[in-house]
């Protein structure tokens, strides 16, 4: 390990303690090295708030002139709710910039560096990149196509069920397995199930864990059948957006927005179109969605190519049954060679389960 990887993996250590605070700005951690000692660290901690290297900068003070900063990211160019990062580098006379991967906008890409190489400081790009690249997956598809990155969660049976022919699903996982899937909702800016698992399990869909944020509730519901005194309706425990068709109930609409809960419209006559939700989170900043719905819901989204990642909980268990439902319905491949194949696997032990993480690829 080189010096530069030493540096930047304390950088990227430091952002990535941050998942699920800084949306839908990226993790950024950065580290300030002079003669051979951390002279400053910093991390970016929410939107509007400073960027990584304006703490890294303050906490080093006169200590920075002539260091080196190491940065996860290109440093910002533009202003926006704070000013460009790459400036005030430049002002600390800093004499060397490392930085892990370029902004992935195309629009800013490139012009932090530009900035800093004007000014005659010296940059090295690529130090982690990938690395990088990987703990902002969220911000880098959302930053470009202004879209949430889409991850599907399920907890399922080796013959991948996600509850037996009677519709009993508690617990198909274990307590371990349970617990990161908080972490998972944690880190997500919103989750999202069909009407049927509100009537069925009437659940809070919120992050259980100490100091969790709890995503936004986000329900597809065509016709408005949700129970009135479902606990994502009264509990106010989140913000509830519900997705509904044009053949809406007028009256149960009124009610629910008088109840606070945030009622939209999709394109879809008799339906919810699936890609106007997408669209519609993305309009309203909403980076990061995790798919929790039953085995319709994620066929729906899979069959339009709008997961981005799946991550399943396999437990060494065996339902049986066609009557059983799967964790993916709908009408489902008629070929095995249009099979959607998933990349860059992992599988991680999880108590008695095995967590499974792959990303799908769409064929053209």
């Amino acid at each position: 390990m080189t010096s530069h990887e030493f540096y930047m993996d304390l950088a990227l250590q430091n952002a990535q303690a941050m998942k699920g605070q800084t949306d839908p700005n990226p993790l950024v951690g950065s580290v300030i090295v002079n003669e051979n000692r951390i002279v400053g660290i910093g991390t970016h901690l929410k939107a509007g708030e400073p960027h990584a290297e304006i703490h890294a900068l303050r906490m080093a003070g006169e200590k920075a002139r002539g260091g080196t900063i190491y940065v996860t990211l290109e440093p910002c160019s533009h202003h926006g709710r704070t000013g460009p990062c790459a400036v005030a580098i430049r002002e600390a006379g800093l004499k060397k910039v490392v930085i892990a991967t370029l902004d992935p906008n195309p629009v800013v890409s490139g012009n932090g560096v530009k900035i800093l190489e004007d000014a005659g400081i010296e940059v090295i790009i690529g130090v982690r990149q990938e690395e990088s690249r990987q703990m902002n997956e969220v911000f880098n598809k959302f930053i470009v196509q202004k879209k949430p990155f889409v991850t599907l969660k399920a907890g399922i049976t080796l013959d991948g069920k996600i509850a037996t022919h009677s519709s009993d699903s508690k617990w198909i996982t274990s307590e371990e397995s349970r617990l990161d899937v908080h972490q998972l909702r944690n880190e997500n800016m919103a989750i999202l199930v069909g009407v049927n698992t509100v009537v069925k399990d009437d659940p809070e869909l919120t992050a259980r864990i100490p100091n969790g944020r709890n995503p936004i509730r986000v329900i597809l519901d065509s016709n408005l059948k949700i129970p009135l005194s479902s606990k994502v309706v009264v509990d106010k425990q989140a913000k509830t957006w519900i997705f509904t068709s044009q053949n809406v109930d007028l009256d149960k609409e009124k009610t629910l927005l008088a109840n606070g809960i945030k009622v939209i419209r999709t394109s879809g006559l008799k339906n919810v179109d699936v890609n106007d939700v997408v669209e519609i989170l993305g309009e309203n900043l909403i980076s990061s969605l995790l798919l929790e719905g039953g085995g319709t819901i994620s066929a729906s989204f899979l069959e339009n190519h709008l997961i981005d990642k799946a991550v399943l909980y396999f437990a060494p268990k065996l339902i049986g049954g066609k009557d059983a439902p799967t964790f993916l319905e709908g009408v489902g491949i008629s070929k095995m060679r249009d099979a959607i194949e998933l990349s860059d696997t992992e599988i991680i032990k999880i108590g008695k389960d095995f967590k499974f993480i792959g990303y799908p690829i769409y064929s053209k």
